[in-house]
C-alpha cells in the first residue's frame, strides 16, 4: 500500500449554504470508489477540518456515480455573507480535501 493524495483519484466540488459548506468528492475511475468509501469517513474529514472546528459532519454515499457529498456544519466561519475568511464560499477547502492522503494499493 502506498500514500497518495486524494487528487490523484478523485476530483471535488464545492458550495454552501449558510454556515454549512458541501463538498463532493467524486473518484476519476469508479474501481477507485472502495478506496474512498473505505477510508474517507466523516471523522477523517473531521480531522482534515480540524481547525475549523465543524460542528457536525454528514456523509451522503452515491456509489453508482462513484461519489459521495459532505454536508459540514459550522466549516464557513459564520456563513459566507459573514465571514471575513478569504474563501467564503468553500472552494479552496475542496483542495484542502484533495491534498489529503489514503493508502491505495
Amino acid at each position: 500500500m502506498a500514500k497518495t493524495p486524494l487528487h490523484r483519484i478523485a476530483h471535488a466540488r464545492a458550495g454552501d449554504k449558510g454556515n454549512r459548506g458541501n463538498i463532493s468528492l467524486i473518484c476519476y475511475a469508479l474501481e477507485d470508489y472502495a478506496i474512498i468509501r473505505d477510508q474517507v469517513t466523516p471523522d477523517f474529514v473531521a480531522r482534515v477540518f480540524a481547525a475549523r472546528a465543524s460542528s457536525k459532519i454528514t456523509r451522503y454515499e452515491l456509489p453508482q456515480l462513484g461519489a459521495m457529498n459532505f454536508v459540514i456544519d459550522g466549516l464557513l466561519e459564520g456563513g459566507v455573507n459573514s465571514s471575513l475568511g478569504l474563501d467564503g464560499h468553500g472552494k479552496a477547502l475542496s483542495f484542502l480535501l484533495l491534498a489529503a492522503e489514503v493508502e491505495t494499493p
